[in-house]
């Protein structure tokens, strides 16, 4: 990525695009109309930008050049702390989007940042970008835990190590130094083999009380298809409430 030269104390300034041009890249891939959407719900546009997306992925992931593509799922999601309104953002996978349209992603609920967050204020956002289709996708609305049963169906499909370490890891707390120059990263490996030994054998482990799914019920989506000359087309789906009907808007660049 070509850079301008440096300006006064800025490490680095206008990116630019590839090579010697150091103007940004365009956005020509793509359009979208109000024609392309359904009006009554954004989640058939999702589905089909998700699958054209995997699909995107995957080409990209076979080809010689494809080393480190991001999959189709991965999103940003959001949260922010009532009463000081920090906001914290992290990088998630999507697994699952229901018929009632609800995204659900699967974390630690009870020690992580996130949990902290949610539960002085239950709304959250997620963000997909798909840079091979110059799109996104922004979601916002009211996050629950799903019920145990349906975090333990979805548990259950995870390697045996990621279930092991679902149980091991206290998510965001500080991990303490030990002696020998070790960074506390031996106190996290003793808290696998801990939950080793407790599970030695089995297979059948079960879904930990502070670790699920959490399920984000939108009362608002936007659409954006990237446009040359940063004329992008922004389209946005609102509503009042979780079982309400849903307005759609284009959206200003």
């Amino acid at each position: 990525m070509a850079l301008h030269p440096p300006q006064g104390d800025k490490l680095i300034f206008a990116p630019g695009g590839n090579g010697n041009d150091t103007q940004a890249a365009q956005f020509t891939l793509g359009t979208l109309s109000r024609a392309d959407l359904d009006s009554s719900s954004p989640i058939p546009q999702f589905h089909a930008w998700f699958s054209a997306a995997q699909d995107a992925t995957l080409k990209l992931s076979s080809s010689s050049s494809g080393g480190g593509v991001a999959p189709a799922e991965t999103c940003t999601l959001s949260t922010a702390e009532l009463p000081s309104g920090r906001v914290s953002s992290r990088m998630v996978y999507l697994k699952e989007l229901d018929a009632r349209g609800g995204f659900v992603v699967y974390s630690n609920l009870g020690t992580s940042r996130k949990a902290s967050d949610l539960a002085t204020n239950p709304h959250a956002a997620l963000c997909f970008h798909w840079p091979a289709l110059q799109r996104q996708v922004r979601v916002e609305g009211g996050a629950a835990r799903v019920p145990r049963g349906e975090s333990q169906a979805y548990f259950d499909t995870r390697a045996r190590g990621s279930r092991i370490g679902a149980w091991s890891s206290r998510q965001s707390a500080v991990l303490e130094p030990t002696t020998g120059g070790d960074d506390g990263r031996a106190q996290l490996e003793g808290w696998v083999g801990e939950t080793e030994r407790r599970f030695e054998g089995r297979e059948d482990i079960p879904v930990p009380e502070f670790w699920g799914g959490l399920r984000i019920v939108p009362t608002r989506v936007e659409f954006w298809q990237g446009r040359d000359s940063r004329l992008h087309d922004r389209f946005v789906y609102e509503r009042e409430r979780e079982d309400g009907e849903w307005t759609l808007n284009r959206l200003s660049p």
